[in-house]
Parts: structure tokens; C-alpha cells; sequence
């Protein structure tokens, strides 16, 4: 079964660590994004009914509650398996919450990243543990028990003792998924511009070194564990049966279809990909012009790998797979970062840690 992802790239401001389509914007391009996308679903050709639904952004949850039957009108599937809508903690309120459900929207993404003060603080971010506490209650009183947390490791002026009080914030909130994510350092967000100019703006000299940031990562893995909350992907931690449902989609090369800007979707075979900007997506709409900025035939082998040593349970290599890689299969396993579980193979708690680098030895020349 396929899946929706719609695109939100609307902020009420820019977080210094985000490296996402996304930020502030004329109000007025919020007014004119709506019937953009309404144009996107109308002209979309459905060839399966879709089963679950990601509104992402951005902030979603900045959206007006008269804005979310808009947002969600015109599309196929509902009432969906699953539909998840991003959140910033302290965006919430009844009347939000009540126009989701009316929607069909029966799960929540909030963007925590920490329960400390001061590092969100440095990051832009405006809520603090209280409010965090205080959402998941509400989301809670209107049915929506179905909650992912984001946390990230590494962000300035992080340390063990913070990160260990934010994780176990985390665990005591007993939400079923949680999302851990490294600091991504790259020029796509003014934290990691700073970081890679060397400069101090930011917090960018005070950002914990490689080897702390994966100590932090690796401590919430232990922890989430402990409690029941078990590693399923890379970054993705979930108690038993409460997987993200669209996000698998990615991972085991399903079928979703992208709405907004900046979307990407992938039908089986092909992948495309939206203009990257809201104006120009809007731009693109009114001028009646294609919005698709890129298509590609993917490598079915390389992603098989690629995306799907992602997940905890590992791929099953065919006996073509084994003929192409089996040097490098037998390396990882006698290096530790690979292991057996039947025919499949996964990596090990090492190997997740290296992923970048073996998913490297997957390249199709």
C-alpha cells in the first residue's frame, strides 16, 4: 500500500541547525500554497488508495484550524491507517487539535530536539520541557496517543549530564516512538555553515565533538531499550508494533507521492522530486508550467542496500547479490559491522554507527 506526504515548508522562524526547504514567509504565499496544492492533488493521476499520510514541513502545526479541511480536501484513503502531522511544541491548542481529528489526522510528530532551555534556546527554538509535557497531555485528552518525540544529539552547549536529563524526559513522558538524530553539520543551515567557516555564531564553537555525539546517541539507544522502546531504523525507535507506518515506506522502497514543495515521491520504479522553493512552486502553478525539478530511475540494487540496511531486520541478499558482493559481505561480517540472522543480513550496533561508510561499498558503478 502506497502513502501522501504533503509538503508545509512554512515557519514562524528558522531553527539555526535546519537544513530543510523551509522558514519564514510572506503571508500572502501561505494563502496562495493551498490552491497550489489543491491544483497538484486534482492533476495527480491515483493509481492505488493511498494508507497513510505525512503532513511535514515546516510547521504544520502553525496552520489556522479552518486551514487543515483545505489542506487535506481532495485527497483519496481517508480515514487513513495512519496520519501524522508535524508539531512544534507550544503550536498546539483545543481548537487545532479538534479540526486535526475532524481531518483524519490520528498521530503526531513534535520537533523536542532537547529538554534543556538553554540549547534550545541557542537553536531558536521558544518552548521548554513544561510545554513539551503539557502538548503530549492535550494530544492525548482529544484520542492521539500515537506520538513520535525528535531529539537531536549534538547541539551546542550539549553535555552528558543535559543529554541524559532530556533522554530520560523522553522515557517518563512514555510516548510510543521516539526519533534520535545526529547533528547533521552541512551548508544548508547556518549552524553548519558556522561550524564548517570555523566561526562562533550560534553556538557553533561550543557544539560537542564527533566522538561525544555519538556517545549521546549511543547512550539513548541503551536507554530507549531498556525501557522497551527498541532501535528499528538508524535513527528510529518505536515499542513493539508502533513503527511509523509512512516512514517504512521509504525504507522498504514502497510507493508514495509527494505534494509541495520540495516533495519527492517514488511510484516503484521512478523518483521525482518538486521545485525546491515555495515561491517558485507557486510561481510554477500559476504560470500552468511543470513543477517536477528532477526525475530519476533509481538502481534498484544499490537502494536495495542502501535503504534497506536502514532498518533493524536487515535485507535478504539474492544469489546475485552474493555473486556482486560477497567479498564485501564476508568483510563486514568477519569486521564486526554485519551479521547473520537466517538469510538475512543487518548490521550490528557498530555498523549502524559506520553506515555511510558501508553503504558506500553498495554503489553501482
Amino acid at each position: 500500500m502506497a502513502g501522501i506526504y504533503i509538503s508545509w515548508p512554512f515557519c514562524a522562524q528558522k531553527c539555526t541547525y535546519c537544513n530543510f526547504a523551509s522558514g519564514v514567509q510572506p503571508k500572502e504565499l501561505e494563502d496562495q500554497y493551498i490552491p497550489a496544492l489543491q491544483a497538484e492533488y486534482a492533476a495527480h493521476r491515483w493509481q492505488w488508495t493511498p494508507e497513510t499520510l505525512y503532513l511535514g514541513g515546516g510547521t504544520p502545526s502553525a496552520l489556522e484550524p479552518e486551514r487543515i479541511p483545505q489542506l487535506l480536501s481532495g485527497l483519496p484513503g481517508r480515514p487513513w491507517r495512519e496520519a501524522t502531522l508535524e508539531a512544534a511544541p507550544g503550536s498546539l491548542n483545543p481548537e487545532k487539535l479538534a479540526a486535526w481529528v475532524a481531518g483524519g489526522i490520528n498521530r503526531a510528530s513534535l520537533g523536542v530536539q532537547s529538554f534543556n532551555k538553554a540549547e534550545l534556546a541557542r537553536t531558536g527554538r521558544k518552548h521548554d520541557a513544561e510545554t513539551v509535557r503539557r502538548d503530549v497531555s492535550l494530544l492525548r485528552d482529544f484520542g492521539i496517543g500515537n506520538i513520535n518525540l525528535d531529539l537531536i544529539s549534538g547541539l551546542p552547549g550539549q553535555t552528558e549530564q543535559s543529554w541524559r536529563v532530556s533522554v530520560e524526559a523522553v522515557i517518563a513522558l512514555e510516548v510510543p516512538h521516539v526519533s534520535v538524530y545526529m547533528l547533521e553539520v552541512d551548508d544548508d543551515s547556518r549552524l553548519g555553515a558556522e561550524i564548517i567557516l570555523g566561526g562562533k555564531r550560534y553556538g557553533a564553537f561550543d557544539v560537542p565533538g564527533d566522538d561525544e555525539i555519538a556517545g549521546f546517541y549511543e547512550y539513548a539507544v541503551e536507554e530507549l531499550a531498556r525501557h522497551g522502546i527498541a532501535r528499528y531504523e538508524i535513527s528510529n525507535f518505536a515499542r513493539p508494533g508502533m513503527e511509523s507506518l509512512h516512514n517504512l515506506k521509504y525504507w522498504k522502497r514502497e510507493p508514495y507521492v509527494g505534494f509541495g514543495s520540495d516533495a519527492h515521491s517514488f511510484d516503484g520504479t521512478m523518483r521525482w522530486q518538486n521545485v525546491e522553493t515555495a515561491r517558485k512552486y507557486v510561481d510554477k502553478w500559476r504560470k500552468s508550467e511543470p513543477i517536477r525539478a528532477e526525475t530519476s530511475r533509481p538502481n534498484p540494487v544499490e537502494e536495495k542496500f542502501f535503504v534497506g540496511l536502514r532498518l533493524a531486520e536487515g535485507v535478504e541478499p539474492d544469489n546475485q547479490d552474493w555473486e556482486r558482493f560477497g567479498p564485501a559481505f564476508e568483510r563486514f561480517l568477519a569486521g564486526g559491522v554485519m551479521e547473520r540472522d537466517g538469510s538475512r543480513l543487518r548490521l550490528t550496533a557498530r555498523g549502524m554507527m559506520i553506515s555511510n561508510e558501508i553503504f558506500e561499498e553498495f554503489l553501482v558503478a
